[in-house]
């Protein structure tokens, strides 16, 4: 199997076979990223692709899932992505789910019938970086859309039947901000109803522009007590039956898994016995996220 500079999945994918279609992020300019700073994005051959896929099925045999990387795969055209669906299904016939990282953006970019026809081809499973629930921030990340894009296109993909783990990035909008910004993601996922969430804090990784705003005093990074008080606010207003919520990134200060609502006491119980527990100096100071 080729793989081309760094690679990154969801937690939850780690026992799930990895296949290349692009190397990098066609974005690569949000100001809180690094990882794929120096990788140059480009597209992986469809020649190479069958032959990961023919290396596959002899160390594998038959698939029912496979994650397609890198940084945001579904920036492919619906043609391509179609090519190579069509591919996964001839080597993996049992093949149940196609699934990789998308922004927005990638969304965007499909037309109605265009989805319907990826989700007719397993393709149904789409890990989308959203962030915040906040135009401010989206705006200060560089994401390159809006929170009414958000909204959009996360119905355009329930209409077509394509389900979507939503990521958020806890102190989004910085230090005093914590439950403001829970309640503006909070308002995203309970209109757009995701098939699961993810949380993260947001890390400030050097070289990052986001990490130069704070050395240079532009923006104030979250402490640990209100990125926790902002965790737990999500974690008691989210309105979505049964829901998985996974709060389990190393980078976060409590690890917490759990289905909403059935677990929500047990997991803001969680949170307020960290508060309890954690040093008072580290509780509001900043813990360095420096790397993933």
């Amino acid at each position: 199997m080729k793989y081309t500079g760094p690679i990154y999945r969801p937690p939850i994918e780690a026992n799930t076979v990895l296949l290349q279609v692009t190397v990098g992020c066609a974005h690569n300019r949000c100001r809180f990223c690094t990882m794929y700073k120096d990788t140059k994005f480009t597209t992986e051959s469809l020649e190479q692709i069958e032959k990961d896929l023919r290396e596959a099925r002899q160390l594998y045999g038959d698939l029912k899932r496979i994650f397609l990387i890198n940084g945001d795969a579904f920036v492919l055209s619906a043609n391509r992505l179609k090519l190579i669906a069509g591919m996964i299904i001839n080597y993996f016939p049992g093949m149940e789910v196609i699934s990789m990282y998308a922004s927005i953006r990638n969304i965007m970019a499909k037309t109605d019938r265009e989805l319907k026809e990826l989700r007719d081809l397993r393709i149904g499973d789409l890990w989308v970086g959203l962030e915040s629930g906040s135009d401010e921030a989206l705006q200060q990340f560089n994401k390159g859309f809006t929170l009414s894009d958000s909204r959009e296109q996360l119905e355009r993909l329930n209409r077509a039947g394509i389900k979507h783990n939503a990521i958020f990035m806890l102190g989004a909008l910085g230090r005093g901000r914590a439950l403001e910004g829970a309640e503006d993601s909070v308002k995203l996922i309970n209109g757009s109803r995701p098939q699961l969430v993810g949380i993260t804090p947001l890390g400030l990784f050097p070289g990052s522009e986001l990490a130069d705003d704070v050395q240079k005093g532009k923006f104030s990074p979250a402490s640990e007590r209100e990125i926790l008080e902002e965790e737990r606010r999500m974690i008691e207003l989210i309105d979505v039956d049964g829901m998985p919520f996974y709060g389990n990134h190393p980078l976060n200060t409590a690890s917490l898994v759990g289905t909403l609502p059935g677990d929500r006491k047990r997991m803001m119980r969680v949170i307020d016995d960290s508060i309890k527990s954690m040093d008072r100096e580290l509780l509001e100071g900043v813990i360095p996220r420096t790397r993933l």
